[in-house]
């Protein structure tokens, strides 16, 4: 029987490890489509039949959802690592943790621009500089400034789609002076991608290594100057404190009663999904009308964190309970290998769609991307055990580590002794 120290290890790392692989299911649409395809399925790869439904499905279970757990983990983890750090010898919390956003800051950037533009390491090195701070907050203090940035960013957004509404409906009424058409013109640019980027994106991740590195420059740059100060970073650190609270209150940690976790997933798939999923239904309606889709994403929001933690809670009563105890050793060692698991799925997706590689990009639709996902997870899932049978610690786990610490860290795992032979 394992120990409760045990446990708790298993069920954080087994539901980073299903947060990890869910992200790909987002994701993959912007690594092997024009990047707008991550919003508007009619821009490409498919709106019709299994390419709709794969659009539908992900967009009420998985859009944000994981994005957002993965997050809360980060939070969580950032409380973990300190307090492991203040019952050691070695460097202090802050000293290892400002270190350890630093270098995680280095490995967003090389990732961004060779591998995958839509890089969260970025953010969360950013939002994590700010947070550490306020790590002993009571976890009430941490979810009330949690749950204020979130819903400011909610306000915002809300707002932000009904002036676009407004300045359409102005820019289009009958003698529209010219300066509101062209402010419309300028504003739709948040709702819409401009007619030439898609051929854009296909030349350039179609073409070879220098060609796609510039147009994942293009993209990179859009990310930080447009949407990581007005949407990546709120986001992130609202979810940050989140997921410090939740963690000082045992929830990643089977902290909770059975009872509290039914509750939770009760709400999210009885209450959040619905919702969700209704909003869904009026985009799809609509025809994916810029403007619908851009306010009914924004309200959204309010739904992503209850649905994404209920996927968690789902996982940590399978942990409890030993249910499926094959698969969640396989989710918790990939999530021990989160960081690796994270870019070496880049990795693995830039090979298969850019130029340089296989040269996929564009080629599949929305559904058949499926295909590439359910690949790459049953090779994390494999690889991450067979390595960690092995190792210690991940590849860019070890980097990240040795790097901190300025020492290179114990990577394989002591053999156990051999058994004395019989006198």
């Amino acid at each position: 029987m394992t120990s409760a120290s045990a446990e708790r290890h298993l069920s954080i790392d087994a539901v980073r490890g299903m947060a990890v692989l869910g992200i790909l299911l987002m994701n993959i649409v912007g690594m092997g489509l024009p990047s707008f395809a991550y919003i508007n399925p009619t821009y490409a790869g498919g709106s019709t039949g299994a390419d709709f439904w794969m659009w539908a499905v992900n967009n009420v279970l998985t859009d944000g959802k994981m994005r957002a757990l993965f997050t809360m983990l980060f939070g969580a983890s950032t409380v973990l690592i300190a307090e492991r750090a203040e019952g050691g010898s070695g460097l202090s919390p802050a000293m290892i943790h400002y270190r350890r956003m630093g270098w995680m800051l280095l490995f967003g950037l090389a990732h961004a621009f060779l591998f995958w533009f839509g890089d969260v390491l970025v953010v969360y090195a950013l939002a994590g500089l700010l947070i550490f701070p306020f790590r002993k907050l009571p976890a009430r203090t941490q979810l009330i400034i949690g749950a204020t940035i979130l819903l400011a960013l909610l306000a915002k957004n809300v707002w932000q789609a009904g002036a676009l509404e407004a300045l359409h409906a102005a820019a289009t009424a009958p003698g529209a002076p010219a300066d509101t058409v062209k402010a419309w013109r300028q504003a739709s640019m948040a709702v819409q991608a401009p007619p030439e980027a898609k051929a854009v994106e296909l030349a350039g991740f179609g073409g070879d290594f220098l060609s796609a590195l510039q147009a994942r420059a293009n993209m990179v740059m859009l990310f930080y100057v447009v949407l990581l100060p007005t949407e990546m970073f709120p986001e992130a650190l609202g979810q940050m404190f989140v997921g410090m609270a939740l963690f000082r209150m045992g929830f990643f940690t089977l902290g909770w009663s059975t009872r509290a976790y039914l509750a939770l997933i009760g709400f999210a798939y009885l209450v959040c999904v619905p919702f969700t999923a209704w909003l869904a239904a009026g985009i799809a309606q609509s025809n994916f009308d810029p403007l619908v889709l851009h306010e009914r994403e924004a309200w959204q929001q309010t739904t992503r964190p209850f649905i994404g933690l209920a996927h968690a809670a789902v996982v940590l009563l399978m942990v409890r309970a030993g249910l499926f105890k094959a698969l969640t050793d396989l989710l918790a060692a990939a999530g021990r290998m989160a960081f690796s698991n994270y870019l070496g799925t880049s990795i693995i997706t830039s090979t298969l769609f850019c130029g340089y590689g296989f040269g996929l990009y564009g080629e599949l639709s929305r559904a058949e991307l499926l295909w590439v996902v359910a690949g790459v997870w049953a090779f994390l899932l494999i690889w991450s055990r067979l390595w960690l049978d092995r190792f210690n610690y991940g590849p860019f786990e070890w980097a990240w580590r040795s790097l901190v610490q300025w020492k290179p860290q114990r990577m394989l795992k002591a053999r156990a002794p051999a058994a004395a032979a019989a006198g």
